[in-house]
């Protein structure tokens, strides 16, 4: 019998720990495949900091680094200066990288490092308890913002992607979601855009996923994908901000 579908090999067999309706998985398995079509596998070494996705070493089928709260695209620079022939990739959520990593995250791209981030906004800090992040819109609420986040406060929501793509070192910055099955191909045509453009030596290269947090946004799953499409898409727009010169 043929077969049409299968486990990619860049996933281990651990079952994960994410909370129903939360969208790691959904970018854990993109990361994974991506790996693997690039034949990369065995050559790619993941950074991954605090957070939902402290646990990823458990799950992505190739070597992996912790990092402290936001320090994951220093480490990566390390490791990839000391090991150019590796494809280094960080692995960071939007309270880590939009908070205590934000001067990490501008410095690498600044420098045009040679690295891959894939940058999961889900608007809220997931893995400590809701609390606000730079990334919560306004009006949400948050365990630290339990009114709802106001601009007064707080000011309006960071855009990193933005800002990131006004930075002459970063060669690859594009939005991505993964609500939907043609999102999820996006995402993964993205995502896959990202790695070639490190693989080509063209600069740092970043995707941001837009996702969900259930749990912390006290919604179902499937209200929660909802609210992702109705609120944060609206704030956050899908597509590319940066392409290298030659791809575009």
């Amino acid at each position: 019998m043929a077969v049409v579908f299968q486990k990619t090999k860049g996933l281990t067999d651990k079952e994960m720990h994410y909370c129903p309706g939360c969208t790691h998985g959904i970018i854990h398995r993109l990361v994974a495949e991506v790996l693997e079509e690039l034949d990369v596998l065995g050559d790619a070494i993941g950074v991954a900091p605090v957070g939902c996705s402290v646990l990823a070493y458990d799950y992505l089928n190739c070597d992996m680094h912790e990092a402290s709260h936001g320090r994951a695209p220093a480490v990566a620079t390390g490791i990839k200066r000391v090991r150019p022939e590796n494809v280094v990739f960080t692995y960071q959520g939007d309270g880590d990288l939009a908070s205590i990593g934000t001067a990490e995250i501008v410095h690498v791209a600044h420098r045009g490092e040679k690295i891959t981030t894939i940058f999961v906004n889900n608007a809220i800090y997931g893995m400590t308890g809701g609390q606000m992040a730079p990334t919560t819109l306004i009006g949400q609420k948050a365990t630290t913002a339990p009114l709802g986040r106001t601009v007064e406060h707080s000011g309006m929501p960071l855009k990193v992607s933005e800002m990131l793509a006004t930075i002459d070192g970063a060669a690859f910055v594009e939005r991505v979601t993964v609500d939907s099955p043609a999102n999820v191909r996006k995402a993964k045509k993205a995502i896959k855009a990202a790695f070639e453009c490190q693989l080509a030596g063209k600069g740092f290269s970043i995707v941001e996923v837009l996702s969900t947090c259930p749990t912390n946004w006290g919604m179902s799953p499937v209200e929660s994908l909802g609210w992702l499409k109705d609120n944060m898409i609206p704030y956050y727009p899908l597509g590319n901000l940066r392409r290298p010169e030659e791809d575009k």
